[in-house]
């Protein structure tokens, strides 16, 4: 959102942006905030914001995000061939929708659904509220046709969350009931779940890889205390696996890991295509069981586009590229091809982070065994005569952007390092990456500043 009073950089202040190239093609000012009064030479325009943009990171060295930033140039065709069609408008482009409908029931096959149903969604987070909003009125229906009060709804979920999940609960009024880490666990399980959940709950939510250390809640202990609580007291209590960073990392490095709805109390699910679907953003997908998770009422009949189409979103509009490129790389990779590429980024990543454990200068935040995420999580063993925040800032010279954070509540004080490989990122680049922060560690460690701790925000780590 807009907001006046937030300057990124103080050239902002000057009202006008200068002609570059000496006037070569733009011979005045241009304004920065008000609309332009007179047209320009579409090479002007393009060299403007394309010079612009040069001041972005660059996308291949980007080890913060786990959005890809690389597809094959066949793809990119077929996304610059449909950019001017909106999918939402199935009468007139039928054959989208057609994809796009199988491509729900190939994820769906993915992850074990027995008749799933769903929808492509902008991201991951439209496609959790969906899910939550299906949970919340189902839980009201039933409450109400018992004759009970439904004006109270929670849902129970683990501070390793991602920071939607907290903004369900605050735009659609359901109380959030959230387990906090604690400084040498960042998952959460059934223990930490029993004691929040009652017949209110209209959900549990459960991390398939969480960003924070790359580790997944306990679905399966998870799975078992809601079926004995359904078998003891008739609740059917609903778990929704958030898989957005993780869920396609397992459906292919991890094929046999108990995460998706081969459990049976997982009613929903999502995942992130622009993530590990290796599509570019933005896209991500809603999963149910079966039809029956999703009442009708939320399903709106639509007929002023010029045909009766069914359409349950947030986001009206959609732009139809990504469902494409994802069919494409289906089609183009299959289960042999994610499965060859998802295991070789997995290999970097366990390179890296044993590459600068070996520095001894860092502690892993989750041994191998435990990690379902292509990333290296690491704090300092020692962050008295500087942290992890001075390396990121540093590693900036060498043109790495790398987050460093500290965990949510109730592990605040733990400060992370944390570096996501994507498909992009090869071994030679890997190798690179650890001797430029070898050398920030070696530059720290002849010239130490005092550490001083920074504190994030609402925890939305992506």
């Amino acid at each position: 959102m807009y907001n006046p009073k937030d300057k990124t950089r103080k050239s902002e202040n000057r009202p006008l942006a200068s002609y570059t190239y000496a006037g070569r093609w733009v011979t005045g000012e241009v304004s920065k905030n008000k609309f332009p009064a007179r047209s320009m030479d579409s090479r002007a325009a393009y060299q403007l914001i394309r010079d612009e943009m040069n001041l972005d990171g660059n996308p291949a060295l980007n080890l913060a995000s786990f959005v890809t930033t690389w597809m094959e140039d066949e793809a990119e065709k077929l996304i610059m061939e449909s950019l001017n069609k909106n999918y939402i408008d199935t009468e007139e482009y039928p054959q989208t929708r057609t994809i796009h409908d199988r491509l729900i029931r190939i994820t769906g096959d993915l992850f074990h659904a027995p008749q799933a149903v769903g929808t492509a969604t902008v991201g991951s987070s439209e496609a959790i509220m969906l899910a939550l909003l299906a949970h919340k009125r189902r839980w009201r229906h039933k409450r109400a046709a018992a004759g009970q009060d439904y004006s109270r709804p929670n849902i129970v979920f683990g501070g390793d969350v991602h920071s939607c999940w907290e903004k369900f609960a605050l735009y659609f009024d359901v109380e959030k009931r959230v387990i906090p880490l604690q400084p040498d666990k960042y998952t959460i399980g059934p223990d930490e779940v029993a004691p929040l959940i009652d017949e209110n709950t209209i959900a549990v939510g459960a991390v398939l890889g969480t960003t924070f250390s790359g580790q997944c809640d306990d679905f399966t202990g998870i799975n078992d205390l809601l079926l004995k609580l359904k078998t003891e007291t008739g609740l059917d209590i609903p778990i929704h696996i958030d898989g957005a960073s993780g869920g396609f990392v397992a459906a292919f490095a991890f094929p046999e890991f108990l995460c998706d709805f081969r459990l049976e109390q997982v009613k929903s699910m999502n995942v992130s295509n622009h993530k590990f679907g290796l599509v570019y953003p933005g896209m991500g997908t809603v999963l149910f069981r079966d039809e029956s998770q999703v009442p009708e009422e939320l399903i709106f009949q639509i007929n002023y586009l010029g045909g009766s189409m069914a359409n349950y979103s947030l986001n009206f509009s959609k732009p139809s590229a990504m469902i494409l490129a994802q069919y494409y790389n289906f089609l183009r990779l299959g289960r042999s091809g994610y499965t060859r590429i998802i295991g070789n980024i997995m290999k970097i990543a366990a390179y890296v982070e044993q590459a600068l454990a070996d520095t001894g200068k860092f502690i892993l935040l989750a041994d191998g065994g435990e990690k379902y995420l292509p990333v290296a999580a690491l704090r300092l063993r020692d962050s008295s005569r500087y942290d992890v925040f001075e390396i990121s800032r540093r590693l900036r010279r060498y043109g790495w952007i790398v987050p460093a954070y500290t965990m949510p509540p109730n592990a605040g004080e733990i400060a992370v390092l944390r570096i996501v490989v994507r498909e992009d990122f090869s071994l030679d680049m890997a190798e690179n990456f650890v001797e430029d922060v070898k050398r920030v560690l070696g530059e720290l460690e002849e010239n130490p500043v005092k550490a001083a701790v920074k504190r994030n925000g609402r925890h939305g780590v992506c």
